[in-house]
């Protein structure tokens, strides 16, 4: 299918070919029919992608920060590195989208007011051919309602929200400051609830449409004053509210807004201003002043978004869902008349061009994008879940060069993995994504044959000797174990399951592999332990007699709770999802099993700033202190090693010190090496030469014990705490 994605690099937009989404549990597949560019929001993209290294900064002054941050802990050069991968990564454009249901996931309540094949929908999705989109974000179209018509859906239910924040009551005087599309339908809409409406723009265009819309209406760029406009059109008493939808670095809108307005007015800022914001403007007036967000309650809320978990009504009266469909209704009344708003229409072929005119080639205010329908592409043909990339054949000689698949191909795959891989000399065969956006990027950018959203391809795939699992956490084991069943070997990122269950199964399959002499290779990616500052320590060590006592310290920084990796049925939690690591590596170091461990959790709400102690069997101790409460500033991973009246130090995996070593005193590395590279390196050897997996099994299962255990019993502390 087609794709529109643009380049954060230099802005540029391209129509690529991506493999159709799968449809998801709770979602949507639909077949779009129009699109329509968000002109304010889709130019600020573009801008920003065009803008040069200086000014990309400027616009993003928190990004600055983190950057900052990463290298003082990090360095220039994993840096740079990171900031280069992020502006390649393609963006997908686009939230406005109507197209036909084409399949209904599982979970899509059926019936009136569920969804089925062939309904006309309006959701959030992207400028694609198809899309797949969690079902609260989609509305069934009311038959009087055209296709273009509904294109702007979106955008009108971000206007209502931003209404339903105002509260207007009948009869009372608004302000709308900026007449761009989501202004102008603010503008009618307010006007249905009965209100006096000024509009604000430097556009005459905009304004006379205003003015059509039943506004009176202002021009700063003409000369003509908005306060005393304002005051004129609010009888000398102050406008009732604001509601500012312009886009501007400035923060005047918001200055003008507060002297406009009476004593206890309101202003909501559904666009994008400056927020330095006067006390003396607000205190005096007693003016409430709010931020709207996006469509409505639920945005930003996984539970509802991605887990279709609604809002009771009784409670919630207006949430995104429903502001699509009051929109609609408005539509169908009449109400909202969104036809004098399209500027241009443009074949999706032509997105170039439509992107052109967004970047200000000519005035443009409504830019429909529309899509071929069935008589130029059967659905069939359209959902297609692969796309080939390379006609270069696969080598089926394991010895020298091992065919791998990956499924996932998100941020650490794309930056770290992937790459890695490729250099350790691995074929790069099919890489699996659900979306199909990062799996094209990902394909295109290291030379896969083949990118897919058919995961089961890579299963199913004789050609592969490896899959590479590199998904969220909650997946990892489904994986595991279909790829065990499969014959294939398996690389997975840690960590290796989330539950005693699937480790158990985890086991069973390994074992059985061997029942059918099939020596497949199971490897987690516990990388540190490949590190070669991590490998010095560890020959130093070997000529070291009696127990040691090993400190990982690590600054782990603050995620918020509502993070992916915290929710314990999809991250497993930070203990599980990260602190493995560290388990995995004083495991390595100690050179013998952990036969006793323990953990004390600081009180909080996410329960991720703890201690962890291990006791392993040669009497040998370990403490890891994994801190979400330190600054990002502070050097993010420290170990120290105690034994036979020796130390060894590492500090960032860029500097190894010894106290005491008769002959060791300091390595430094000239770039931070936490061992990716030499983890994925040492698996692809295992597969071309035939020998022994790079970590024994037996300690793979036997850290993902300690790990699950460790994780519950903290689950159960920040139960008790409660």
């Amino acid at each position: 299918m087609k794709q529109i994605l643009q380049s954060l690099r230099t802005g540029a937009a391209e129509v690529a070919d991506v493999p159709c989404p799968a449809v998801k549990r709770g979602q949507l597949l639909i077949r779009s029919t129009h699109t329509l560019v968000s002109a304010g929001t889709e130019r600020m993209l573009v801008e920003f992608g065009q803008a040069g290294w200086i000014e990309k900064a400027r616009q993003q002054p928190e990004k600055v920060r983190m950057v900052l941050d990463k290298l003082k802990t990090d360095g220039l050069v994993p840096t740079v590195e990171a900031v280069f991968n992020k502006l390649d990564q393609p963006l997908p454009l686009g939230y406005c989208n109507l197209g036909t249901v084409l399949e209904v996931g599982a979970q899509v309540g059926a019936g009136l007011s569920g969804f089925a094949v062939g309904d006309r929908v309006v959701s959030n999705g992207k400028h694609a051919e198809v899309v797949s989109v969690p079902v609260n974000l989609c509305a069934k179209v009311p038959d009087a309602v055209s296709d273009e018509a509904a294109a702007f859906t979106v955008l009108g239910a971000i206007g209502l929200q931003g209404i339903r924040l105002v509260a207007p009551t009948l009869g009372e005087a608004v302000v709308v400051t900026g007449l761009g599309l989501i202004g102008l339908v603010t503008v009618q809409l307010l006007r249905a609830q009965g209100c006096r409406v000024l509009g604000i723009d430097l556009d005459a265009e905009k304004l006379v449409l205003a003015r059509r819309f039943g506004a009176e209406v202002v021009n700063p760029a003409a000369g003509e004053d908005p306060l005393a406009a304002a005051e004129t059109f609010s009888r000398g008493r102050g406008v009732d509210a604001v509601i500012i939808t312009a886009s501007t670095r400035s923060s005047e809108p918001v200055h003008q807004a507060a002297l406009m307005c009476r004593k206890r007015g309101r202003i909501v800022l559904v666009g994008v201003t400056g927020l330095e914001l006067s006390r003396a403007d607000f205190y005096e007036k007693e003016l409430t002043f709010q931020v709207s967000c996006s469509y409505g309650p639920g945005r930003y809320d996984p539970n509802y978004e991605d887990k279709g978990q609604d809002y009771p009504l009784a409670f919630v009266r207006w949430t995104e869902q429903r502001n699509l469909e009051a929109v609609l209704d408005m539509m169908a009344r009449g109400a909202l008349d969104v036809k004098p708003l399209i500027s241009h229409r443009f074949a999706l072929e032509e997105a170039e061009r439509a992107y052109a005119v967004v970047a200000g080639i000519e005035p443009s205010l409504g830019i429909l994008l529309e899509y071929p329908g069935p008589e130029v592409q059967s659905d069939q043909a359209l959902q297609a879940a692969t796309v080939r990339l390379s006609p270069t054949p696969v080598t089926t000689d394991v010895a020298r060069r091992p065919a791998v698949g990956f499924v996932g191909s998100g941020g650490y795959a794309t930056a770290i993995l992937i790459p890695a891989f490729k250099a350790a000399g691995a074929q790069l065969v099919s890489v699996a994504s659900s979306t199909g956006v990062s799996g094209m990027y990902a394909g295109r950018k290291f030379g896969f044959a083949e990118t897919t959203t058919d995961t089961d391809r890579l299963f199913s795939n004789k050609e592969l000797d490896a899959v590479v699992i590199s998904t969220r956490h909650d997946s990892h084991a489904r994986f595991v174990l279909r790829a065990l069943e499969a014959g294939k070997h398996v690389f997975v990122e840690k960590p290796l399951c989330l539950t005693p269950e699937d480790l158990a199964r985890i086991a069973q399959a390994h074992e059985a592999a061997l029942d059918r002499k099939k020596a497949l290779h199971l490897m987690v990616g516990f990388n540190r332990r490949f590190s070669p500052l991590v490998q010095k320590m560890k020959k130093l060590l070997g000529g070291a007699v009696g127990p040691k006592a090993l400190v990982m310290t690590v600054n782990a920084g603050a995620i918020p709770s509502d993070h992916w990796t915290q929710d314990p049925e999809v991250g497993g939690g930070r203990i599980l999802g990260e602190a493995c690591h560290f388990i995995d590596l004083l495991r390595y170091l100690a050179a013998a099993p952990i036969g006793k461990h323990s953990r004390s959790v600081m009180s909080g709400p996410t329960g991720d700033t703890v201690t962890l102690q291990l006791g392993f069997d040669d009497g040998s101790i370990g403490t890891i202190h994994y801190f979400a409460n330190g600054p990002k500033t502070f050097p993010k991973e420290r170990l120290e090693v105690f034994t036979a009246g020796r130390v060894l130090r590492l500090d960032n995996f860029r500097t190894l010190t010894g106290f005491g070593w008769p002959s060791f005193r300091r390595q430094r590395l000239w770039r931070q090496d936490k061992g990716q590279q030499a983890c994925a390196a040492a698996f692809v050897t295992a597969l071309r030469e035939g020998g022994p997996p790079p970590i024994p099994v037996e300690e793979l299962l036997e850290v993902s014990r300690v790990s699950i255990e460790l994780a519950g019993v903290s689950v159960l502390s920040a139960n008790e705490r409660k």
